[in-house]
């Protein structure tokens, strides 16, 4: 039986083709598997499946989606995002789960009130500390390592925050899929977060976007935000945390619609 397997040019120049004709002929492809996007089942001889490669800074893992979900594709991640993707990938053991439980970014929508215009924000916490990469620190380096990439330390929320170049919101059919960074060397850019199922979005928050288009992205160290039901409940913890120096924020464009 054919596998109706998507395998791009970009996964194909990083897996070889001999690998990549192995797939098309299903000797190591997987007749069912979970959606890397959706993470619900698929079935490669049933459906239209991409091939998506996930490379970090020194392993590859090979994943599976619904053609509908994502195209065939290449994703760059950091090491520690892809750690937690094969833990998601392989719950029941295989690679990555000697690894101490790594920190995965939790993003909230909300509207912001600055100037008085709302504003279209994205708030990013981590679920635990982040250390720089090969760093054996036990301290959290998040905040530290976004002003190197050019986010703003924020004080009080008064005035919207400088755009960050080379950065952008990915928003398709109204739902929130990523956030985007520059790539290494000027090449495409690559996701800094990426959902693992596309996020929806309030249909006041998405006329906000398209108005401004542009999003804030506000971020703060574990423990920080927290998760708040409601706007105002949002605005309060994200005043706090400024207050305490523990807020950075940019402008982004809004990349789709």
């Amino acid at each position: 039986m054919p596998r109706m397997l998507d395998v791009s040019d970009d996964v194909r120049a990083e897996i070889g083709d001999e690998e990549a004709d192995r797939l098309l002929a299903g000797e190591n492809a997987p007749g069912s598997y979970d959606c890397t996007s959706c993470r619900t089942p698929g079935d490669s001889e049933q459906e239209r499946t991409s091939t998506v490669l996930f490379i970090g800074d020194e392993t590859a893992v090979l994943a599976f989606a619904h053609a509908t979900c994502l195209p065939s594709q290449v994703v760059q991640v950091t090491e520690e995002q892809l750690q937690g993707a094969v833990r998601s990938i392989n719950p029941d053991g295989g690679p990555g789960q000697a690894a101490p439980e790594q920190a995965v970014l939790g993003v909230t929508s909300g509207l912001v009130l600055l100037g008085g215009e709302l504003h279209p924000a994205l708030v990013v916490e981590p679920t635990g500390p982040i250390v720089r990469p090969g760093s054996t620190d036990i301290g959290d380096d998040f905040l530290p390592l976004l002003i190197e990439q050019g986010f703003m330390p924020v004080t009080q929320l008064h005035s919207v925050p400088p755009v960050l170049h080379g950065w952008s919101v990915l928003l398709a059919m109204g739902q929130l899929h990523a956030v985007l960074q520059p790539g290494t060397g000027g090449g495409s850019p690559v996701a800094w977060w990426q959902a693992h199922q596309a996020l929806q979005v309030a249909e006041s928050w998405r006329a906000a976007a398209n108005k401004h288009q542009q999003v804030l992205l506000f971020a703060a160290p574990v423990g920080s935000i927290g998760r708040q039901p409601r706007e105002d409940l949002l605005r309060d913890a994200l005043d706090k945390a400024a207050a305490n120096g523990k807020l950075v924020a940019a402008a982004m464009p809004l990349a789709g619609t």
